[in-house]
């Protein structure tokens, strides 16, 4: 009993000092939000809110106190008090979290990939199982709304623009060289595998400070931050053959990639429109390494490096056989290491990069050489700072240092470039339906010798729960093309501004989205021969060259994306106008160039078959007549192609044998075998033309890819 006494006269000073803290917790509307959990950092004093969003409680601290408050759904919320000895009286507001229902989202001129706060346009089994794609990245971005099908090049042709205006980019850094090696009216694939990324972003215009020298569009590529398969694979088709190995464990992996390929085998089963001295043959190699080198911090390693040889017979209207015998080796190698790292508990984020590529293309035209080499060096940083209410604020720089040489009939040309460039952009949210994204990009080359300053602007408004509407302006530099720069280092920058105007509702697994856009160019290059015009795309220009070209191009996008109506069944419908006109290079009168076509319609379906663990894909793609340089017409580019039209099926199926996973596909494209026309060229008295089309009308793929690992998973939802 004495020491029941003596413990009662030990609290009792504490129990009487103790201080009662009150109060409510609301949202920013002042609903009350009841379960919060409300207390003392520091210490075990706090309590939970009622159903009316009040609370009590009682503490031993005196002067003052720090009281947080967190809910679910909701920014937790500190805030620093002094202690009477009536206590507090507090009065708490929590703001909403952002997330991709409450949160207004930019979006205009973006397709994002595989980005799971949005809804994912195409993941990297869409894109090979999209029939018609050929299991290339830029062929199947070729059917999303604002690209436009270009037959004869290789290239994303983006609303009106060519495809030296759109940039290909890796976890930041440019690819210098992302198709094979360009050859005479034949379509060359991108060299990247879909499997290296984890997210795609297609940017039809209007894009972010942070990426310069594309008139047009950026297409950005994320590559996987870890392995999904650990063990090794096999590649079997009728054009290559591979082996990859993937390894992971806790805090690094490694992928290596090894393959050769011959396409004699194939073209003997598929009818060619191209007279090959000799088929397309090729091998490379490519290893990944990526390292956690702390919680947050990563660090990635890509190298890769491939060789080919080929030899055709070109069809030139300027010889008199009909023909040009073009011999090609070409060696490519490229390599880029990336490092991110976050602090300060996310408040702070880096994302820095360093890459290196080299490219030659040992070439000659009946004998004469016609050799190119490249390279570029850069260098990336990036710091962002988040900011409160989830608005964010980044600053970045980059350098590169580009060689480039060009062997002309038995001449040499050179050029340097340094370029180096500086950007800023913050993204605010003013409230949870207004966002906007303000940035400035500053640019500067060493071989014209001129910077820019270039503004970019965005906002978005949320229209409803799963509704909005967004607007993108900006202006947007790249340097002259490097043929012109080899005679004329004096042209300026060419420049495009863009505006666009997006609406767009993502509920239930359906995508509905239309978009309109007007761009404006300026500072084009015009050239000046004092003849008639050369139709010729691969001629080497000569003449005298300025500044004074100009253009616009206008139009609308519409995408229809269902993946929920009919169980396992997908189906997205695309379609493309553009108006557009330009007065550039040879062109003595405003035209519409010839690579731009004014309708483009894609439907793609997608069906999946659970018991037999198959995906069937068809695709059916409709290109209007494009113009083309008739020398007997004296309306200059009036006459246009035939529409093109294309239907394509492919199928995969999924089969395990002794445990390990095995892949089975087909592709059909053309089925219909249409005898579809590009462009058309004339011999040089004007008397003859010959139609250029597709490599072959009516070609098909067989193939199979076995993954030799008990943990290699692929599911229905991958598709």
């Amino acid at each position: 009993m004495k020491l029941f006494y003596y413990l009662l006269l030990l609290t009792s000073p504490v129990a009487y000092s103790q201080k009662m803290i009150i109060g409510k917790v609301t949202d920013k509307k002042g609903n009350p939000l009841p379960g919060t959990n409300v207390f003392l950092k520091g210490t075990y004093d706090g309590t939970t809110t009622n159903a009316n969003g009040t609370f009590s409680f009682k503490t031993s601290e005196k002067d003052t106190a720090m009281v947080a408050a967190s809910f679910v759904g909701f920014e937790s919320s500190e805030q620093k008090i002094t202690l009477t000895e009536k206590g507090a009286d507090l009065v708490i507001q929590l703001e909403e979290l952002a997330n991709e229902l409450n949160t207004v989202v930019i979006t205009a001129g973006a397709f994002e990939a595989s980005d799971e706060k949005r809804m994912a346009m195409l993941k990297p089994l869409d894109i090979v199982t999209t029939a018609g794609a050929a299991a290339d990245i830029t062929g199947a971005m070729q059917f999303l709304p604002g690209a436009q099908r270009v037959g004869e090049q290789e290239g994303l042709f983006v609303r009106g623009g060519s495809g030296q205006e759109t940039k290909i980019v890796i976890d930041g850094m440019i690819v210098q060289n992302p198709f094979f090696s360009s050859l005479p009216d034949v379509q060359q694939r991108g060299r990247f595998n879909p499997f290296m990324f984890k997210g795609t972003s297609f940017s039809t215009g209007g894009y972010s400070a942070q990426y310069g020298q594309a008139l047009s569009s950026v297409l950005l590529l994320n590559t996987t931050d870890k392995v999904s398969n650990n063990g090794l694979g096999i590649s079997l088709n009728l054009a290559n053959a591979g082996l990859n190995y993937d390894y992971a464990n806790k805090n690094q992996s490694v992928s290596m990639v090894g393959y050769y390929g011959n396409l004699r085998p194939l073209f003997k089963l598929v009818r060619q429109n191209v007279e090959w001295l000799h088929e397309p043959e090729f091998k490379g190699s490519s290893l990944t390494y990526r390292l956690k080198t702390s919680k947050n911090g990563v660090l990635k390693v890509y190298g890769m490096y491939s060789d080919s040889h080929l030899s055709m017979n070109s069809k030139d209207p300027a010889n008199e056989s009909g023909k040009t015998k073009l011999v090609l080796r070409n060696n490519n190698a490229f390599t880029t290491s990336t490092y991110t790292d976050s602090w300060n508990e996310g408040r702070w984020s880096l994302n820095s990069g360093f890459s290196y590529s080299r490219n030659r293309d040992d070439m000659t035209f009946d004998s004469v050489g016609f050799d190119r080499f490249d390279e570029r060096t850069q260098a990336r940083l990036v710091l962002t700072r988040l900011l409160t209410g989830n608005n964010t604020i980044l600053f970045g720089a980059e350098a590169h240092a580009i060689n480039l040489s060009n062997d002309v009939d038995g001449k040499l040309y050179h050029l340097k470039d340094r370029y180096t460039a500086v950007f800023v952009e913050s993204e605010i949210y003013i409230t949870r339906q207004l966002a906007g994204r303000v940035g400035l990009r500053g640019e500067y080359s060493s071989l014209i010798g001129r910077a820019n300053l270039a503004p970019r602007l965005s906002f978005a408004y949320k229209t409803g729960k799963y509704s909005q509407i967004s607007l993108a302006a900006g202006q947007f530099y790249q340097n002259p093309d490097y043929r012109y720069l080899y005679l004329n280092k004096n042209l300026n920058y060419e420049r495009a501004d863009h505006l666009i105007v997006n609406y767009q509702i993502i509920k239930n697994q359906r995508t509905f989205r239309i978009e309109t856009f007007y761009k404006n160019y300026a500072q084009l290059v015009r050239e000046f021969t004092g003849e008639k015009f050369d139709a010729n795309p691969y001629r080497f220009p000569w003449g005298a060259t300025n500044n004074e070209g100009n253009g616009y191009a206008r139009g609308f996008d519409f995408f229809w994306r269902d993946q929920k109506t009919i169980k396992n069944f997908d189906y997205w419908v695309t379609y493309s106008f553009v108006d557009s006109e330009r007065l550039f290079q040879q062109f003595d009168q405003s035209a519409t160039p010839t690579f731009i076509s004014n309708h483009n319609i894609s439907l793609i379906t997608k069906k999946w078959f659970a018991k037999a663990r198959t995906n069937v894909s068809m695709t059916y793609a409709f290109t209007s007549g494009r113009p083309y340089y008739n020398p007997n017409n004296e309306k200059f580019l009036s006459d246009k192609t035939p529409s093109v039209n294309n239907v394509s099926i492919q199928a995969s199926k999924l089969q395990s044998i002794k445990g390990n996973l095995v892949i089975f596909y087909a592709n059909v494209d053309n089925i219909l075998n249409t005898k579809n026309v590009f462009t058309y060229r004339y011999t040089p008295d004007g008397k003859t033309r010959y139609a250029v089309g597709p490599q072959s009308y009516r070609s098909f793929f067989v193939g199979m890819q076995i993954m030799l690992s008990k943990k290699a998973k692929v599911e229905k939802n991958d598709f």
